[in-house]
């Protein structure tokens, strides 16, 4: 298993990248819009994996909510073999799953 990806979650993309980019040296390879998700995602390479940068679209993004708690991960994507096993692992050891 490794880590595909973080996602943190942030209010603007433009200030995380003053930190992910500028201070750590990644390189912002795209940004896209997710509108069924309501959020634009910034992806940034970080050797096999990556940091994605959430920002919500607007007020009726489930980010909005999260954000009240301060900037943060969001999600971790990991990669494994068997989904399946995974998602009963990970409910057998009491992970919440969303």
């Amino acid at each position: 298993m490794k880590i595909d990806h973080l996602g943190i979650a942030t209010n603007s993309i433009a200030a995380g990248l003053s930190f992910w980019r500028d201070a750590l040296g990644l390189e912002l390879r795209e940004t896209e819009e997710v509108p069924e998700q309501k959020v634009r995602v910034a992806m940034l390479p970080l050797g096999e994996s990556r940091v994605e940068l959430l920002e919500p679209l607007d007020e009726t993004s489930p980010l909005t909510a999260y954000l009240k708690r301060g900037i943060k991960i969001y999600h971790e994507c990991f990669l494994c073999p068997s989904i399946a096993q995974a998602i009963e692992q990970l409910e057998a050891g009491g992970a919440r799953l969303v």
